[in-house]
C-alpha cells in the first residue's frame, strides 16, 4: 500500500529544491562575464554546463507536476502500462515512477 501522504510530502520538497537550484544557477547566469579570453571560454563552458542542468531540472519539475496529477486523481503509484502496483522501493528510489521495475524492464 502506497503512503500517499509521504510521497506527495516528498514531492513537494523535491519540486522546492529543483526551483531553488533553477534559481541559483539563473542567478549564476545573470554574472558578470571575466574580461581574460581564457577566463571567459571557461566562463562559457560552465554556463553550457548550467544551462543542461538547468533543462535537466525543468524536465524533472515537469515529471513531478506529473506525478503530483495522479495523486490528485488517485493514481499515483499505479503503473501506466499494466495498472498493477509500483512498489514503495521504486517509488522511494524515482519519486516520479510512472512504471512498475517489471514494466521498466520489458520496455
Amino acid at each position: 500500500m502506497v503512503d500517499i501522504t509521504h510521497f506527495k510530502s516528498r514531492l513537494l520538497k523535491r519540486r522546492d529544491e529543483l526551483a531553488q537550484m533553477i534559481e541559483t544557477f539563473e542567478d549564476r547566469l545573470d554574472d558578470p562575464k571575466p574580461n581574460d579570453s581564457e577566463d571567459r571560454a571557461t566562463a562559457s563552458e560552465n554556463d553550457e554546463v548550467m544551462e543542461a542542468q538547468i533543462e535537466a531540472e525543468y524536465s524533472e519539475i515537469k515529471a513531478i507536476d506529473a506525478a503530483l496529477s495522479r495523486v490528485d486523481n488517485d493514481v499515483y503509484g499505479i503503473c501506466l502500462s499494466c495498472e498493477g502496483p509500483i512498489s514503495n522501493e521504486r517509488l522511494e528510489a524515482v519519486l516520479h515512477a510512472t512504471k512498475c521495475r517489471r514494466c521498466m524492464e520489458t520496455g
